[in-house]
């Protein structure tokens, strides 16, 4: 493990294995880059894998903001730093916003994301729903085990979900400041804000479900970014890619040889 300083100083545990073009592999909202571990190994066979921490996340520095625009910015230093081409970008749940948001700002080969509906306002609601939970110390973890069981799904073998849980750690400042945006927003705005984010990717861009985002998400996505592919593969849940590792890295080979 490296340390990579972000604009504003905050310290971010970035992880470099294998050789090759770069991939940027980026987790989900309280996970690690840990949780990548099935598909680095096997993406480290041909390509160097880079996993990052996000700010307030695995062994990264705790320092708000967590807003997207500062974790974008984060992982352009990150690029900047460890990249000599332009990387495959990889981003699981939350990491999926973020990286669609940091192929507006830097040059990348494509964009892979991984079951993260870029439709924030359809998730706005489920969230102003229990936002007053989520702010109370003592329910919080509680609402938190509720959304991330029910993601999960029931394709993740018993031992998987056990790897996952342990690199997860739900800091509530952490959750609340990624999702203070999308609580606090007004529809319009939120509207907005995912329009100019995905009006910026013009790179070649893969959006894998386990959990179906809608009959019209096609072609809403594609109205957006006309470059994104959808596709859904049906009954894996919110980790189609470690339920099943081998057919996503071959799904994503596929995806690169195709550019």
């Amino acid at each position: 493990m490296t340390e990579i300083a972000a604009s504003d100083g905050t310290k971010l545990a970035v992880h470099s294995v294998g050789s090759g073009p770069p991939v940027l592999l980026v987790h989900g909202i309280t996970e690690s880059s840990q949780t990548w571990d099935p598909v680095a190994g096997r993406l480290s066979t041909t390509n160097e894998v880079i996993r990052v921490d996000l700010r307030g996340h695995g062994n990264s520095q705790h320092n708000a903001p967590y807003d997207l625009a500062t974790m974008a910015g984060d992982l352009a230093v990150v690029v900047d730093q460890t990249c000599d081409v332009a990387p495959r970008l990889i981003g699981h749940s939350l990491g999926g916003v973020v990286v669609s948001a940091l192929a507006g700002v830097v040059a990348v080969h494509s964009v892979v994301n991984v079951d993260q509906s870029l439709r924030l306002d359809q998730f706005q609601a489920q969230l102003q729903a229990v936002a007053p939970m989520l702010r109370d110390p003592d329910s919080f973890p509680l609402v938190l085990s509720a959304l991330f069981d029910d993601l999960a799904g029931s394709a993740l073998t018993e031992e998987e979900r056990a790897r996952i849980e342990a690199a997860r750690n739900a800091d509530q400042e952490v959750v609340l400041g990624i999702w203070q945006a999308v609580i606090e927003s007004e529809p319009a705005d939120l509207r907005a804000l995912v329009d100019a984010t995905a009006a910026s990717v013009t790179a070649p861009y893969l959006s894998l479900f386990g959990i179906d985002p809608g009959d019209d998400y096609a072609d809403w996505m594609s109205n957006r970014v006309p470059t994104a592919t959808v596709e859904l593969w049906p009954d894996l849940g919110h980790y189609p890619h470690l339920v099943e590792p081998d057919r996503f890295v071959a799904r994503v080979h596929e995806f690169w040889n195709s550019i």
